[in-house]
């Protein structure tokens, strides 16, 4: 299935929003990629819920068609969490929303969630390797601070596993990196590493270049001064244990913010979206059937 492209404003940019066929019958799910990727990303995915959701997709800002301003500050959670509701806005503006989040899509998408501005808006959460930066922070600086060995390992080990981070705070790098070749050779990537084989995308240097700006704008301010943020909304956690990213280890204790919590683990890598559509998506139209109070027979098990 093809889907249509609309516009939707959000401040003083304008977002490219996809829609797969919509029927008045069918919840909204609406998916938010991470970096470095487009809406795109979610293609298979869509394709696997089309029949039983109206699937939405956007390019966040800085990715794809959607508009990329050129302060860092622009890029700040308030922001991306302002064009969330925009595009939610524009697509279900009468009924709340299941929302799936994957890497950075699953970071802005937490912060909705613990957020009065959307919390109404949001009937059901799934969570994919992105973890809330406030979570992360109190996360890391437990474990940093503790006596035990094993803990503080747990810290160590997953800020080696993020070293791109502090590479991504330097202004020219990592734009200069993804302009002078690394695009051309994402998708070759993606399949040595991650084995799975995408299309090349036309904006793939573009959103790699400009999405640093994410991390610029946001992770040293957040898990410095990580705040105690919950929510009572229903979230379903999907845990790839070969995340060579994010590691399982962060996702602990992430009942003690969210309670309502339903917890999934695949053996994957972080972009399990392609490598495991099929199972992604029955585990997402399972959870959020259990939500709505409804049956969707072909995933249930």
């Amino acid at each position: 299935m093809t889907p249509l492209m609309m516009i939707v404003r959000s401040g003083e940019i304008d977002l490219a929003v996809y829609r797969w066929p919509h029927s008045a019958e069918k919840p909204t799910l609406v998916l938010v990629h991470g970096y470095p990727d487009s809406a795109s990303v979610w293609d298979g995915l869509a394709n696997e819920l089309g029949d039983r959701f109206n699937v939405v997709a956007y390019d966040v800002r800085g990715a794809g068609r959607s508009g990329k301003p050129k302060p860092v500050s622009a890029y700040a959670l308030p922001q991306l969490v302002a064009d969330l509701k925009a595009v939610i806005d524009a697509v279900s503006p009468a009924q709340p929303v299941h929302l799936v989040g994957h890497d950075w899509g699953s970071i802005q998408a937490w912060e909705a969630v613990v957020d009065d501005t959307l919390r109404s808006r949001i009937a059901s959460y799934t969570t994919i390797s992105g973890p809330s930066l406030d979570h992360a922070g109190h996360w890391l600086a437990e474990r940093l601070r503790s006596k035990e060995p094993a803990r503080i390992k747990q810290a160590l080990r997953q800020l080696a596993h993020s070293w791109y981070i502090g590479l991504f705070q330097l202004p020219l790098i990592a734009p200069t990196l993804w302009r002078s070749g690394l695009a051309k050779h994402w998708t070759s990537w993606l399949a040595w590493r991650e084995g799975v084989s995408t299309t090349p995308s036309a904006t793939q240097a573009s959103d790699g270049a400009t999405g640093v700006k994410l991390y610029r704008a946001n992770v040293r301010g957040r898990l410095g001064k990580a705040r105690p943020r919950a929510t009572d909304l229903p979230v379903q956690l999907i845990v790839p244990l070969r995340d060579a990213y994010v590691l399982p280890d962060l996702t602990e204790d992430l009942q003690r913010w969210a309670p309502r919590l339903w917890r999934r683990e695949i053996d994957a890598g972080h972009w399990v979206q392609l490598s495991h559509p099929h199972e992604i998506a029955s585990w997402i139209a399972e959870f959020a059937g259990f939500v709505d109070g409804r049956q969707y027979n072909e995933y249930s098990e």
